[in-house]
């Protein structure tokens, strides 16, 4: 599944548009390196997205699309906010 995709499925990022636009501007970093809306995301990997001065850190869990928002909590966990 695509970031953006992601980010939004799984609530972190309300918006799809919204996630593109942090991907572009360099605010996510997956394992310590900047990536575009396009990459795709696996499981185990620690996203770091920078809200203004605030960054928050996530392990992914799981991938699949959920099919409630309760699931959609349990597709990461935070790891620092």
């Amino acid at each position: 599944m695509r970031i953006d995709k992601y980010l939004k499925v799984s609530r972190l990022i309300k918006r799809r548009t919204v996630a593109n636009e942090v991907a572009d501007a360099g605010r996510i970093f997956v394992n310590g390196k900047v990536v575009k809306a396009s990459y795709n995301v696996q499981i185990g990997d620690e996203i770091e997205i920078t809200f203004g001065n605030r960054p928050v850190k996530v392990r992914v869990l799981n991938s699949d699309e959920p099919r409630t928002k309760d699931i959609a909590r349990e597709m990461y966990e935070i790891i620092s906010e």
